[in-house]
């Protein structure tokens, strides 16, 4: 048969979670896009300047 946890216990585990919870969110937030090559950036913005003007 199953033991009833005690509240302590459930306590301890919640907030360990809401710790990681906490900390898988800001490794997420940190992780931003990979920066695209200097080349490659530099056309992207001449093709957007030649829509735009179009």
């Amino acid at each position: 048969m199953l033991e009833r946890t005690s509240t302590t216990e459930r306590f301890a585990r919640s907030a360990i979670a809401a710790v990681v919870a906490v900390a898988a969110l800001v490794l997420a937030a940190n992780a931003g896009p990979a920066r695209a090559a200097e080349g490659q950036r530099a056309d992207q913005v001449q093709r957007v300047e030649h829509v735009q003007r179009g």
